[in-house]
C-alpha cells in the first residue's frame, strides 16, 4: 500500500532525534522550575521547540513537570503519550559511540533514548507531519503529552492529571508491536526487619531489574563456596567475600533472568538462623512467580504473577528486601497484599508499599484495538494477536489508551543498555505504521 512517509520525513526525523539525544536528560538534582533536574527541563523545552517548528501549539507546565503539543480540530482528543527522560549512560567505556550524540553508523542510529523513548516520540511526530503534508484533514485534536519522570516514579503524569483534561483515546509509543492491550499491575514493596552482626548480604540496585550480582561477607565463605558449587551457581570468592553472579533482565521478565540475590540467600541459609535470610533462602528460593509466598496468582488474560526479589540488604542495622511484582490484570491487589503481609510477618518482616500502578486492559474487539491492529497488519502482514505485557507504559495513566510500538518482533532490545540503537529501516517502518493508524483514527 502507498506510504505517506517520504525521504524528507525520514531525514527530518533523524535530525530531530539527534537534537533530543544530545541532551542527557536523566534524573538529577531538583532545581526551581526543574523538579527532575535542569537537563530534563532542557530536553522538554527542545522537544516543544521541535513541535512548534512543525506547526503545533505547545504548553509547558510552569513547574516543569510536563508539557504537551497539539494540532487539529474537534471535540475529541487523540493522545500520544511520550517520555523525554532516560536512564544514565552507565559505563561509557562500553559504548562504541558517544551515548549523547545520536551517531548514525551502518544505517543505525545510536544513543541513549533512541529506543526509549525519544526515537519513537519523533517517529510519531513525523508520522503526523506526513499526514498533514499529504493534505489530509484532521477531525480530532492530536495531543502529544511529554512526561519527564517515566524512568522513576511518574510524578509528571500525576501532575498532568491534577491540571489537565484527559484524552479520549490514544497510544504510548513505548513498547512493542503489534499492540499491547493488557499491562499487568505493578506493585513494588519493601520488607524490613532486624539486622544481624553475623554476616552481610547485599545485592541489586533497582527494583525494576533482576539482580545480576549479590555479595556475602562473613566467616563461612569456604563452606558457602562449597554449597554454591554443589548447586551449580556461578560465583567468585575472595577471603571472607563471595560474589554470586546472575543474569539481569527487566523485572517483568523475571522468570527469564537469574536472580543473584535469591541464589546467594539459598546457599547461605543453611549456615545461619536469621528471619530475613530464611524468608529468602528457605521460602522464596528461586521462585520467580512467588507461589511459595502468595500462592498461585494467574489469569487467562495476562498469565502468571512475576515476583522479583530485586534488592537485598542485610547488615547490622536492618534487613531490607525490595520486591517487584507484576500482577495479572484480574487479580485483586488487596488479596495479594494480604497474603504477602501474612507470610512476611511469619519471618518478622514488616510490609511497606513503595509504588503501585493499576493494570491496563482494553478489550481486543474494541474500536481502538481493531483500528490500530488493522493498520499494522495491512502494512506488515504480521497477524499476531494483541499482546500482554508485564511492563508499564504511560498508557495505563489514561482510559482507552494502549502501547503501540515502536519495537518489532525482530528488534534487538537495547533499552537501558550500552550502545542503545535503532535501525533506520525500523524507524521508517514505524513512521509508516503510525501515519496509517493515526490517519484512520483522526482524519475524515
Amino acid at each position: 500500500m502507498k506510504t505517506l512517509i517520504t525521504e524528507t520525513h525520514k531525514q527530518q526525523a533523524i535530525s530531530a532525534i539527534q537534537r533530543l539525544v544530545n541532551i542527557p536528560s536523566y534524573l538529577q538534582e531538583s532545581v526551581p522550575g526543574a523538579p527532575f533536574g535542569q537537563s530534563i527541563l532542557e530536553a522538554l523545552k527542545e522537544c516543544l521547540t521541535l513541535f512548534q517548528e512543525e506547526g503545533f501549539e505547545t504548553f509547558i507546565d510552569p513547574e516543569g513537570y510536563y508539557g504537551y503539543a497539539e494540532i487539529g480540530e474537534g471535540d475529541e482528543i487523540f493522545g500520544v503519550l511520550c517520555h523525554l527522560d532516560v536512564v544514565p549512560a552507565g559505563d561509557v567505556s562500553l559504548w562504541h559511540t558517544p551515548p549523547f550524540e545520536g551517531i548514525v553508523e551502518n544505517e543505525t542510529i545510536y544513543g541513549r533514548g533512541v529506543q526509549d523513548d525519544k526515537g519513537p516520540t519523533i517517529a510519531a511526530l513525523y508520522a503526523v507531519k506526513a499526514i498533514l503534508d499529504a493534505g489530509l484533514t484532521l477531525n480530532k485534536k492530536i495531543r502529544f503529552i511529554f512526561g519527564t519522570d517515566e524512568e522513576n516514579l511518574w510524578r509528571c503524569m500525576e501532575q498532568y492529571h491534577k491540571n489537565e483534561k484527559s484524552i479520549d483515546f490514544g497510544i504510548a509509543p513505548d513498547a512493542q508491536f503489534p499492540v499491547i492491550n493488557a499491562e499487568k499491575g505493578l506493585l513494588q514493596v519493601y520488607l524490613t526487619g532486624e539486622g544481624t552482626t553475623e554476616f552481610t548480604l547485599a545485592g541489586g540496585t533497582a527494583l525494576n531489574v533482576v539482580s545480576d550480582t549479590a555479595t556475602y561477607n562473613g566467616e563461612h565463605t569456604d563452606a558457602i563456596a562449597q554449597k554454591l558449587t554443589e548447586l551449580g551457581y556461578d560465583f567468585t570468592q575472595n577471603e571472607q567475600e563471595i560474589i554470586v553472579k546472575g543474569k539481569a533482565v527487566h523485572s517483568k521478565d523475571a522468570p527469564q533472568g537469574i536472580n543473584a540475590n535469591t541464589r546467594l540467600a539459598t546457599a547461605i541459609a543453611p549456615f545461619y538462623d536469621h528471619d530475613g535470610l530464611n524468608f529468602l533462602g528457605q521460602l522464596v528460593k528461586n521462585d520467580a512467580h512467588g507461589t511459595s509466598v502468595v500462592g498461585e496468582m494467574s489469569d487467562e488474560a495476562s498469565g502468571p504473577l512475576t515476583f522479583n526479589v530485586a534488592t537485598v540488604s542485610i547488615d547490622a542495622h536492618e534487613t531490607k528486601i525490595g520486591i517487584d511484582m507484576r500482577i495479572p490484570v484480574t487479580i485483586d491487589k488487596e488479596r495479594l497484599v494480604e497474603k504477602l503481609i501474612e507470610k512476611a510477618s511469619e519471618y518478622g518482616l514488616t510490609y511497606e508499599e513503595y509504588d503501585f500502578l493499576d493494570a491496563l486492559y482494553v478489550p481486543a474487539d474494541s474500536e481502538l484495538i481493531t483500528t490500530l491492529l488493522g493498520a499494522y497488519r495491512d502494512i506488515t502482514s504480521d497477524m499476531r494477536p494483541p499482546q500482554v505485557s508485564g511492563g508499564a507504559t504511560f498508557a495505563r495513566t489514561m482510559k482507552n489508551c494502549v502501547a503501540f510500538g515502536a519495537m518489532f518482533a525482530q528488534t534487538k532490545d537495547t533499552m537501558h543498555q550500552p550502545n542503545e540503537a535503532w535501525p533506520l529501516a525500523e524507524m521508517e517502518q514505524t513512521m509508516v505504521i503510525y501515519a496509517e493508524a493515526i490517519a484512520r483514527i483522526c482524519c475524515e
